[in-house]
């Protein structure tokens, strides 16, 4: 796997799905995914029986990885530590994890399922963050034992790591770099449920409550091993000039810290990710270039080589590059607007068809071959398979009249769509298979891999409990 932490000066590669400098287009990106539609019809990967699957775009997600670390390595200074974590929970795949390791990005995980996923993937430990809310004393030794990096929620779980420092004396030096998540307080975004930095986000230790600030300070001068400062400001919704914030209210805490303790104790700042993603066109908006430019106005002493740095981006790095695709199996018609029912509702776009306001899907109409969909725009309703009246991924959408065959494909949906299954009707979880393409080559130059297997029926049945079938038939 390639090293994580380093400062080399990455440049684009490559003009089909590559680094752009900054400006937001992926060249290519669109007719990517056209390509791939096609393909995974021709190639019986969709179809009556499997109506439903998740397409990921590997030059895409490359691409993006290595736009992170270019916008970085151009406003950090030279030498200085980097690890790039991507965030587990945006993407639980196995083979989207090594993929990004090998891109030469490391894994923030926030649960024992998510750290398994990580070493199934094969990040190294020291390229591993683990932060939940929620940490059990067992989480915590298996964290220390392996070396893998901690940042603690709050003044309990502190305690915790205390005792469990206490009992590894005499066994050498924990390896596992430690330290506090703060919540800077700076205010939330446009979504209030991810919104982390509000004056009561469940997150962190609430910096701004009375008698906090002084408390964080003393904690750090008692324990000279706490040489990491956290937080996480950002989400869908948050301004780019609030999460900067944030990191800045980072890093002069950090530099009060270490002003008490008359040395460097705080060596690396963990400033979260969250970086917006634009849900409305292909271009890749905000960029990692412009927020990297931003910390550098606004909070310069953060790259000036005295700090490490970590981030945890998670839907940037894969909200681009997925597709969930699924076919029209009834079109019909209700108050005089048309309907098309497919099977991609509640269970994979569990945000969208419960929150349509903040998270809307863009939807790509193509015909039963696997070609873009062409004709007047007619404004339509795309319902999913669940027994809800709510099951739609779009509501009165202007598209092509969509018929039975059909395709309908939901765009943006890399992350936090199909990897985080929602079981409603005991619905199968769908296929997710990764392609690259080649336009111009022959058939298409479209190769597909098995990221994850659909769930077949006997495994639905058996995550139900069907070997405890009897397990109710208990004698009064």
């Amino acid at each position: 796997m390639a090293s994580v932490q380093h400062n080399g000066r990455t440049t684009p590669h490559g003009t089909d799905g590559s680094a752009d400098g900054g400006t937001g287009a992926v060249p290519g990106a669109a007719a990517r995914r056209d390509l791939a539609v096609r393909a995974a019809v021709a190639q019986g990967l969709i179809s009556e029986s499997e109506p439903v699957v998740a397409l990921l775009d590997v030059a895409g997600i490359r691409a993006s990885a290595a736009a992170l670390r270019t916008a970085f390595d151009e406003v950090t200074a030279p030498g200085t530590t980097v690890l790039h974590a991507f965030a587990v929970k945006a993407a639980p795949l196995v083979a989207v994890v090594r993929l990004l390791g090998e891109q030469g990005i490391g894994a923030e995980v926030a649960s024992p399922g998510e750290l398994a996923l990580a070493r199934a993937a094969g990040v190294r430990p020291e390229h591993t963050v683990l932060d939940s809310p929620a940490k059990t004393t067992a989480e915590l030794r298996e964290a220390l034992a392996l070396g893998i990096a901690v940042n603690a929620d709050n003044p309990q779980e502190l305690a915790r790591i205390d005792a469990l420092i206490g009992s590894l004396i005499g066994s050498g030096p924990v390896a596992s770099p430690l330290g506090l998540r703060i919540n800077a307080q700076v205010g939330g975004g446009s979504i209030g449920a991810l919104s982390t930095a509000t004056a009561t986000s469940k997150f962190g230790i609430a910096l701004r409550d009375e008698g906090a600030r002084a408390w964080v300070v003393q904690a750090y001068l008692d324990r000279p091993w706490l040489t990491r400062l956290h937080t996480h400001s950002g989400s869908q919704g948050v301004p780019l000039e609030r999460m900067a914030e944030g990191v800045r209210t980072l890093y002069e805490l950090a530099e009060e810290i270490n002003a008490a303790a008359g040395r460097r104790q705080i060596d690396t700042l963990d400033i979260g990710g969250g970086l917006p993603v634009n849900f409305t066109s292909d271009e890749e908006t905000p960029t990692y270039a412009a927020y990297a430019r931003l910390l550098r106005e606004t909070v310069p002493g953060l790259l000036d080589g005295r700090y490490g740095l970590v981030t945890e981006f998670g839907r940037s790095l894969l909200a681009k590059h997925g597709t969930v695709l699924t076919r029209v199996e009834y079109a019909k018609s209700a108050g005089g607007r048309p309907i098309a029912v497919t099977h991609a509702g509640a269970q994979v776009a569990t945000r969208t068809v419960y929150d349509p306001a903040s998270w809307p899907l863009r939807i790509a109409a193509y015909d039963a071959g696997g070609r873009p969909k062409t004709g007047p725009a007619v404004a339509q309703d795309i319902a999913g398979p669940a027994c809800f009246a709510g099951d739609l991924l779009a509501e009165n959408r202007p598209l092509p009249l969509l018929e039975q065959g059909d395709l309908v494909a939901a765009l943006d949906t890399g992350a936090y769509y199909f990897s985080n299954h929602y079981a409603y009707n005991s619905l199968a979880r769908p296929g997710v298979f990764g392609f690259v393409a080649a336009p111009g080559a022959a058939g298409g130059g479209v190769r597909f891999a098995t990221v994850r297997a659909a769930q077949t029926v006997a495994e639905i049945v058996s995550e139900s409990g069907g070997g405890y079938a009897d397990a109710l038939l208990l004698d009064d």
